[in-house]
């Protein structure tokens, strides 16, 4: 499974207005050099498609398969582990690129996910090392791969659709023959866990106040609940894999044991699957454990990873232990495992950092010469020799006292002590990320580099509700929605213009998803952002929560607002940026993918609509994808969009656009003049509906 590790280090002291840079020890603090005239890094370089990617070894150690364009798209390669200047392409995809797969038990087969055009109905397809793909489950479905095992190497197990499209059963699928065989019909299971014998184990469901029951099965499929997890824990709940003996599996959980006092940071736990009981395996003191190494071989653990200001890795045994030491030794950036051989003698390692590009290694653990490192190939060999900077993990306290943890990223040049701080203000672009319940961390970051590279301090705040700082942490986001989250960033740019760090009159936020929101929110609710830009940001949360899956229905009531009361629906009023669109007068670049199941077209036109009276406003939308732009077409076209918005609004450096338009399907509605080449893709709005609740508050403001 995939891992990441960095550099054990002591977190600097805290000072100013509660900031504090994460460092080992002086080495880290590097100053930068003055780089005024430093070239532009050309956004194909960030963005564009990798030379080659996501390296994966197979069962026997003898192939490495990875990503890399054939023609222009991304397709699914192979080589020999020891003779990576052979590859061969596996697969032809003419349009839409390849962005996840995953070697079968029978080490000759590979499958992958490809949906149609974002609609997020992924088909699963297996193809054989010697060529020749197949589709393995129907077009319009959505499958998503349970599990691969060597006790049944010609099969693969998934959850599929095909039944009930809110409760996808459990499907053994023949990988020769196409023939698909009932496991389990799922009766309200969000999630499931199989044994390394592929036999359904263990099921997640939720409950009618949004927490989980975690259910056990028998060998006849009957179920009884081993335990139940609390709402406010349900989120931070992942079950990893059985352990040889069949009786114990692995768990990540913060509610602890029933008997116990209660807790607030996720741990690695041991669990009885009979009984429930629970052996704590490892835990952090300030942070929750976000990763685990599992043996392949025996699905034990080796070690374990909690994250603060970066990764802290801690071995369970001394095997484990001189693998990291020797990693530690051979890499410069932070490393992840990505891949192992069955037999746990071959990894395939994956280096970078805020400086590093990313490069993949075989990492041999059992050679005749002992541990062995070789270099596989880059990912992105144009940046080699790019000014990448440094990234700053910062501390930022908010208003109530709550400590956010946030990076930091600066031009080259502007910060000649090294102090996380520039010697002049710079413009500043806040980047809210997506989830809202995931987290930003430190490594390379390709928007931060960016924006850098552009002349903008660029800045990522883990705002209340954010993963990864356990329970109380992310339960503070709950009901907060366009208050208190959306505060935790108004508070990053209070600090960051307090530091020096922003110009007060030069701040924009950008962000896609719940960040979208985030930018949607600052722009209705504040006058403090002289621009903003939403990538497939949810403006109406009615709309947002009608789309939702129905398992996560009950806890998106709790989390957001309930719709189904007055008070949650008046919440929902006051907290979505459509219904205060009017107040919107900063420049404003909304975006989307057509075919994202969570985000309507009528939903941005009402939007694009109530704000094109009065406000400059730049509305696209790309017919032809989803909720993500996996086309580097229409990805890089986004991107120079948001360059020259940003150049508007902030007067930062500009890339000439050049090519970065051809081949790009985009629906331009507003704004085309604004970008040379776009008026190409130019098309007249259309009247949007009215929304479908109420009507706009002109007084409504974030407290």
């Amino acid at each position: 499974m995939g891992t990441w590790t960095t550099r054990l280090c002591a977190q600097a002291a805290a000072f100013g207005l509660a900031l504090a840079a994460a460092g080992c020890g002086d080495s880290d603090r590097v100053a930068v050099p003055p780089q005024a005239d430093a070239p532009l890094i050309a956004r194909a370089a960030l963005f564009g498609e990798p030379a080659r990617q996501n390296g994966q070894i197979s069962p026997r150690g003898d192939r490495i398969a990875f990503l890399a364009p054939r023609d222009g798209v991304t397709n699914l390669w192979v080589v020999s582990a020891d003779a990576m200047d052979q590859p061969r392409p596996v697969t032809d995809e003419r349009t839409r690129g390849l962005s996840a797969y995953r070697w079968a038990a029978d080490g000759s087969t590979l499958l992958y996910l490809q949906d149609d055009r974002g609609d997020e109905n992924w088909r699963l397809f297996a193809v054989d090392v010697a060529g020749g793909a197949r589709a393995l489950t129907p077009a319009g479905l959505r499958a998503d791969i349970l599990g691969v095992g060597a006790a049944d190497p010609g099969a693969v197990v998934v959850t599929l659709n095909e039944r009930d499209r809110a409760w996808p059963d459990v499907v053994r699928i023949d990988l020769a023959t196409g023939a698909r065989t009932v496991l389990l019909r799922n009766t309200g299971y969000r999630s499931f866990l199989l044994d390394r014998q592929n036999n359904v184990r263990l099921g997640v469901r939720p409950t009618r106040d949004g927490g989980a029951d975690v259910v056990a099965f028998d060998e006849r499929g009957r179920a009884s609940t081993l335990f139940t997890v609390p709402f406010e824990h349900a989120l931070s709940l992942r079950l990893i894999g059985f352990e040889a003996d069949g009786r114990s599996f692995l768990m990540l959980d913060s509610s602890g044991a029933p008997d116990a006092p209660p807790r607030d940071r996720v741990a690695l736990w041991r669990v009885d699957a009979v009984t429930g009981a629970r052996t704590l395996l490892g835990e952090g003191a300030g942070a929750d454990v976000v990763d685990v190494w599992i043996d392949e071989a025996t699905g034990a653990p080796q070690a374990f990873a909690t994250e603060y200001l970066r990764r802290d890795w801690r071995a369970l045994n001394a095997d484990s232990r001189a693998d990291l030491d020797f990693l530690e030794r051979q890499l410069i950036g932070e490393f992840t495992v990505v891949s192992r051989s069955a037999d746990n003698t071959r990894w395939v390692v994956l280096e970078e950092g805020p400086t590093t590009p990313p490069r993949s290694y075989l990492f041999d653990r059992a050679g005749p010469a002992g541990r062995r490192i070789t270099s596989l190939f880059s990912h992105r060999p144009d940046l080699q020799q790019a000014a990448l900077q440094p990234m700053a993990p910062l501390e930022i306290t908010a208003r109530d006292g709550l400590t956010l943890v946030a990076y930091l990223t600066l031009p080259g040049g502007a910060d000649a002590n090294g102090d996380a701080r520039p010697e002049r203000p710079l413009p500043l672009v806040l980047l809210p990320h997506d989830g809202p319940w995931s987290r930003e961390s430190y490594g390379l970051n390709a928007l931060h580099q960016w924006l850098a590279n552009r002349g903008y301090a660029a800045l990522s705040v883990n705002y209340r509700g954010s993963a990864g700082f356990g329970a109380a942490f992310l339960n503070a986001g709950n009901g907060q929605w366009g208050r208190a989250m959306q505060n935790d960033l108004l508070d990053a740019v209070q600090w960051a213009t307090a530091q020096g760090v922003a110009e007060p009159d030069r701040v924009a936020i950008v962000g896609e998803g719940f960040g979208g929101y985030a930018a949607l929110s600052a722009l209705a609710f504040t006058d403090r952002f002289q621009c903003g830009a939403s990538f497939a940001g949810p403006a109406n949360l009615f709309a947002m929560l009608d789309v939702s899956p129905q398992a996560e229905r009950e806890a998106l009531y709790r989390r957001v607002a309930d719709a189904r009361v007055e008070v949650g629906r008046q919440t929902l009023r006051e907290r979505s940026p459509l219904f205060h669109a009017l107040r919107i007068r900063a420049p404003l670049l909304i975006a989307s993918g057509l075919r994202d199941p969570r985000l309507t077209r009528a939903e941005s036109d009402q939007l694009a609509q109530a704000v094109r009276p009065h406000g400059k406003l730049t509305y696209l939308v790309f017919p032809q994808e989803g909720r993500r732009l996996m086309r580097p077409q229409n990805r890089l076209s986004y991107l120079a969009v948001l360059e020259h918005f940003l150049g508007d609004c902030l007067a930062g450096r500009v890339e000439p656009v050049a090519a970065s338009f051809e081949g790009a399907e985009i629906d331009v509605y507003d704004g085309a003049i604004n970008v040379p080449g776009l008026s190409a893709f130019a098309r007249r709005p259309a009247a949007a509906p009215a929304p479908a609740l109420p009507q706009q508050d002109e007084d409504a403001s974030i407290d």
